[in-house]
Formats: structure tokens, sequence, C-alpha cells
């Protein structure tokens, strides 16, 4: 997948869905955890060194495995790469559980999965298709697939460096 460097950089500056100043420690062997300013967009999780405006990275939050490795820790592997993991550290279980629950329902794959089940169930409830009225109810993408919505992944892959 292919990203414009100047609109993800004009991406991160949009209002998030969260943000916070996290320990962060990359996939590299070694590496320490390192203060970062963590801020959820839409599906992209971006980083910043505290004191500057421009993020250092993003991670696309597409075919990825959001996991709680302890009470105020979390990770995000990738399902191409599961080596490849980051480890944030956050200042209380709950804010953990807050940033684990948002970065599973940010994906793209995890939304349309819930608008399937959504859609279902008004189905099953009033007799007809509420996507009918938009003119999209016969498209592919919003076909049921009879997967449920499933809440412990987030479907995608990654963006690393922006430099």
């Amino acid at each position: 997948m292919r990203y414009n460097e100047k609109e993800l950089r004009a991406l991160s500056r949009q209002p998030a869905e969260m943000a916070a100043e996290l320990g962060m420690r990359g996939p590299k062997k070694g590496s320490v955890a390192k203060r970062r300013l963590v801020k959820l967009v839409v599906n992209f999780l971006f980083y910043f060194r505290t004191d500057e405006a421009e993020p250092l990275g993003a991670l696309l939050l597409e075919r990825c495995r959001v996991s709680q490795e302890e009470p105020s820790a979390f990770s995000i592997s990738f399902l191409e790469d599961p080596e490849r993991k980051y480890h944030f550290e956050c200042c209380s279980q709950e804010q953990c559980q807050a940033w684990v629950e948002a970065l599973r329902r940010a994906s793209y794959e995890y939304m349309r999965k819930s608008l399937i089940f959504y859609r279902n169930e008004i189905q099953k409830m009033t007799g007809k298709d509420p996507l009918e009225q938009f003119g999209i109810s016969e498209e592919a993408r919003f076909q049921l697939t009879g997967t449920p919505v499933d809440g412990w992944s987030c479907i995608g892959s990654r963006l690393d460096a922006l430099d």
C-alpha cells in the first residue's frame, strides 16, 4: 500500500480519538522504552517526540493484533510479521484497557464487520435492508460473511517512519 507523506502529516494534525504520553519500545532487540506522545487518528497510530509537532512515525492498524501484556502495558504486532512487535506502557490499568479497546475498534475491517452485524440485526427486526435506501445493498463488501465481529484483533498492515 502506498502512502502520501504530506497527507499523512496532515492527518497526524487532525483531532485524535485518543492521545497520551506513553512509554514506547520499538521492535528492535534491545530497544528501550522512550516517552512518546501517541495519537490515534482514524486507523493510524502516530507517535511523536514529546516536544515536537511532526510525527516520528505511524502504525496503520490493519492486519494487526493488539494484546494486553501486563496490567498497564500492551503491544501491537502485525499478522505478516508477528515478531515485529511494538510495546506501550501506560500510567494505569484503566488507561491501558481504554487504549486496547480503542485500538481494536480502529481498523476498517472491524468497522465493516460491525456494519454487517448491525445490518443483519436490523434486517431480522424490521424485515428491511437498512442500506437499501442508500443504493448500496447489493455491494459485495457489505454482504454477510458469517464472520462474527472480532474485538480481539485489528486487520491490515503497518507504516513505519515518516522521515
